[in-house]
């Protein structure tokens, strides 16, 4: 019997960058996942509880608990959503005193995987059949690299695909600056993070920067765009479900 998974889409894939959730959903079904995207779900809570805001969160979390109770596992195609899930609702429902909430996170928060920790750790896969033929580099978000401690799982998976040109950014642990509200109470030094990841980004010559979180991508995107880099970027999702006869950004 298939896998059965629940798609958490994030706020960001819903309302700005939906190619990613739904490159998800194409690949997990191509690997033979029975894929699901519970129509009730909403925000995971993490903007609320980044600043401070816990209490305010509880209502998230228990629509996301309802949402995805049950499925084998939860996937999320964002290292900080899937970091919220897993670390920030413990701490939020422990705060609420409620043991309804804290059974139900007890059971959500285990099961929630970052897209590369569902292949590798879950599904035993590294080689996903993809076909990108593209100059890439690949940036590692902070909540992946530091929260989920993901390390090299999206690198291996990117190795992987075929025809692909994979190259190191330089500097690459240093954080974008992006950093959900921090972008907006400290803007000039998030621009100047931003403008140094962008820059090491254009000496890699690539044509394309991955990531596996869209909030990074659209802050380090911005810059590129700005300064008419001609770089693209793109989610990991969609260069591992890109193949040869179905490639990233055909029409569908």
């Amino acid at each position: 019997m298939a896998m059965r998974v629940g798609l958490l889409t994030t706020c960001l894939g819903d309302a700005m960058f939906p190619e990613a959730p739904r490159a998800t959903v194409r690949l997990l079904r191509r690997l033979g996942v029975d894929v699901e995207v519970p129509e009730a779900q909403t925000c995971c809570g993490q903007p609320m509880v980044n600043t401070g805001y816990l209490d305010e969160a509880v209502p998230a979390l228990r629509t996301f608990a309802e949402a995805f109770d049950g499925y084998d596992a939860v996937v999320v195609p964002s290292g900080s959503c899937a970091g919220s899930v897993r670390h920030q609702h413990r701490l939020v429902a422990e705060r609420s005193g409620d043991p309804a909430l804290r059974a139900a996170v007890a059971r959500t928060g285990p099961v929630t995987y970052e897209l590369s920790e569902l292949l590798v750790d879950v599904l035993g896969v590294i080689d996903v059949g993809a076909h990108f033929p593209h100059r890439v580099t690949y940036h590692p978000t902070c909540h992946s690299l530091r929260m989920l401690r993901v390390g090299d799982r999206p690198w291996r998976l990117l190795q992987a695909v075929r025809s692909i040109d994979l190259v190191e950014l330089p500097m690459a642990a240093e954080c974008c600056g992006f950093g959900g509200t921090f972008a907006v109470k400290n803007a000039d030094v998030s621009v100047a993070m931003g403008a140094d990841k962008a820059r090491h980004v254009r000496e890699t010559g690539a044509e394309v920067l991955v990531a596996g979180d869209a909030s990074c991508l659209m802050h380090i995107g911005g810059l590129l765009s700005r300064q008419r880099s001609g770089v693209r970027t793109m989610h990991l999702a969609e260069v591992l479900a890109s193949t040869a006869d179905e490639p990233a950004g055909a029409v569908r």
